[in-house]
């Protein structure tokens, strides 16, 4: 999806992989002074004048202070000048392609497509009822935002004068408001209201209302005193926005301070557990995509932040190989080899072999290798590493990092996925640090399963090269420094730019990757109000289900009565009040009652279970099996061990109680 910013046709410039030249640009031999691996900038480029990377004046580096090095830019500026000596001379590769700006309304129909509410336009606007209880579950600035791209929309179908009908936004909303006044709430949907938080209550009111309308809407209530490093995630982080700003201006001039000392964020314990990326169903995931995509865009709608996002450009790529390849691509011709794998084989053989040369090593990641040896070991991996015969004993440790970056920088998409690249580059400018992290975090949701396990992995291990920073000489902010131009570089190079404004992208995009790297585990958490928003769609739609249900019964002349007793009785069949039955299918004992209890946890439950395990059963580990909670209110879902059964039981009493494994 997307869109494109600029005024005139934007001429992209697709680099792609040549027999005689396959890797490294050329550099300085083993004698010489070590050059950077080469880049042929990615997926794409602007097509102009590569803007000349001024000379920096030089910075004193102070191993025993971080600090100076936090404050010093000199990693960014050397690591940009390596990839930008290894791209002369590879403009005989180049491919251009044209891609024309569509219109402002057709930017908004695609933004609404991938919102999941492209019924409410086009063929299919005569019954958009689908989309009813998706708008149902939107919070107000949620709603807001879904209703100023459905305006533009409706304006430009009008001047097209199209033949299908174009909804008023006013008769949308309104339907959805009487949808919500039509059908009480049953004891699900009641149960997920009142074990939300006490501002999502608020949350739910404003948002019944109708958006058209210029109605008092009450306004989000203050959040609880809290300690200032606290994130919440059970109110939508654009609704956190309007009260910051009502409340407290003053308060968003926190965050343009120094880089060199981030807050120590924390997430608050949930007792009815955390969620995070893989816990979720596909079908549900689905689900917190598109509202993460309309939390995204409401948030920076309150903030005053364009949202830009580019176009997916088709280019030719090849469709075997290590290098240059889509990672879709790679990760189909590597689960031929390991099935199930997420990650890259080569991603993963080359962070391996930087370890195995251990972390400790001073420069790691900053030193590159030579040129030259980059060139080679990339041609010899292509030619052996699916047979098993390339000797990576003859890869040095500086050589393997180099070629990891090179893998990043030349992956025909970025990693950061070319919808989102530059939103991502644009979170730098929200105001306040906990904006920009709740931005990341509904960026990573929105990524690609393929770009965000990659992420992911590559993260984790730059972590485990900062946790050995006394000796490697690698603080956050170097690593970031580094890394960043590996990542962000196609929208940097390319452009004719002042030197200030070449400064302020380098400390820019250093700045988000070190809240990327440092604040990892967060950002792979999924929001509780995105959770809950799901819970309320299921539950609407299981009303819509049994009515239907229903209806095809009566007409097929069955005892309503006997299905209704049926119905309600299905989970409460032997389990008394205040008990759960778990189910273990695959482990000796299949099946428990469990009382619950104000202090039983998800890590209890299986305790039981796995204490009475004998046989090969016995040898089942902590974290090889986990507890489910499925169907009622939810797909599945994965609970952490920490998550409190009986709140978890009242928020979803319909749901099914399931020990089993991840899939892979």
């Amino acid at each position: 999806m997307s869109w494109l910013s600029s005024s005139q046709g934007v001429v992209l410039t697709a680099y792609h992989h040549s027999g005689k030249d396959q890797a490294a640009g050329e550099g300085p031999d083993k004698d010489g002074e070590p050059a950077a691996s080469s880049c042929r900038y990615g997926q794409y480029t602007m097509n102009q004048e590569i803007a000349q990377v001024k000379d920096k004046p030089p910075f004193d580096r102070s191993s025993s202070q971080d600090s100076a090095d936090e404050l010093s830019m000199e990693d960014y500026w050397t690591e940009l000048l390596n990839i930008k000596k290894s791209n002369e001379n590879r403009q005989e590769d180049q491919e251009v392609v044209i891609v024309k700006e569509p219109d402002e309304g057709e930017l908004e129909e695609e933004w609404l497509k991938e919102a999941g509410l492209s019924n409410l336009f086009g063929e299919s606007a005569e019954d958009p009822q689908e989309s009813m209880v998706f708008l149902s579950t939107l919070t107000r600035t949620q709603a807001a935002a879904v209703q100023k791209r459905v305006e533009t929309v409706s304006q430009t179908l009008r001047k097209r004068n199209k033949q299908y009908q174009i909804p008023d936004v006013r008769d949308i909303f309104a339907h959805q408001r009487e949808s919500k006044e039509k059908a009480p709430d049953g004891p699900e949907s009641q149960s997920v209201r009142t074990n939300e938080n006490k501002y999502q209550g608020k949350d739910d009111q404003a948002s019944s209302l109708v958006v058209g309308e210029r109605k008092l809407i009450p306004r989000v209530p203050e959040e609880a005193p809290a300690s200032e490093t606290d994130i919440n995630l059970e109110v939508s982080f654009a609704e956190q926005a309007v009260n910051q700003k009502e409340s407290s201006k003053d308060r968003a001039q926190k965050s343009k301070g120094s880089d060199t000392s981030l807050p120590s964020f924390r997430l608050p314990k949930d007792k009815t557990g955390t969620t995070r990326i893989g816990d979720l169903a596909p079908q549900d995931m689905k689900k917190v995509r598109f509202l993460a995509l309309i939390e995204l865009t409401a948030l920076y709608d309150v903030l005053g932040v364009e949202l830009k996002q580019q176009k997916a450009v088709k280019i030719k790529t090849k469709d075997s190989g290590l290098f240059y390849v889509p990672l879709t691509v790679l990760l189909e011709q590597d689960q031929r080899k390991v099935p199930g794998t997420r990650i890259p084989l080569i991603f993963q053989k080359l962070i391996s072999r930087i370890e195995e040369g251990g972390l400790e090593t001073e420069g790691l990641l900053r030193i590159p290798g030579a040129a030259t040896r980059i060139k080679n070991l990339c041609q010899e991996l292509e030619a052996k590493f699916y047979e098993g015969t390339f000797n990576w004993e003859s890869v040095k440790q500086h050589d393997a990092a180099s070629l990891l970056k090179l893998f990043i920088r030349e992956l025909p998409q970025p990693l950061l996925s070319v919808e989102y690249l530059k939103a991502f580059q644009d979170v730098q400018n929200l105001p306040t640090k906990k904006q920009q992290l709740q931005a990341l975090n509904l960026l990573v949701i929105l990524l690609p399963d393929a770009n965000r396990d990659t992420l992911k992995a590559l993260l984790e291990f730059l972590q485990r090269v900062i946790d050995n920073k006394e000796k490697n000489k690698m603080t956050v902010m170097n690593v970031a420094m580094v890394m960043a131009p590996n990542l962000f570089m196609c929208h940097t190079l390319g452009l004719k730019s002042s030197e200030q404004r070449e400064f302020v992208m380098a400390a820019g995009t250093a700045s988000i990757m070190n809240l990327l790297i440092k604040y990892q585990q967060l950002l792979w958490t999924i929001p509780k109000f995105l959770v809950n928003q799901v819970r309320k769609q299921n539950t609407e739609n299981l009303k819509k289900d049994k009515k239907t249900m229903k209806k095809l019964l009566k007409k097929m002349a069955y005892d309503r009565e006997k299905y209704e007793k049926q119905d309600k009785s299905t989970n409460d069949a032997d389990v008394p009040q205040g008990v759960i039955r778990v189910q273990a299918p695959h482990l000796s004992k299949v099946s428990m009652a469990i009382q619950l209890t104000e202090e039983l946890k998800a890590s209890d439950v299986l305790a039981r279970f796995l204490s009475q395990e004998s046989g090969i059963a016995q040898t089942l580990k902590r974290g090889e099996v986990f507890l489910y909670e499925i169907g009622g209110n939810i797909g599945e879902r994965c609970l952490d061990d920490d998550t409190y059964m009986k709140d978890l039981y009242q928020l979803n009493p319909n749901a099914e109680w399931v020990i089993k494994s991840k899939p892979s």
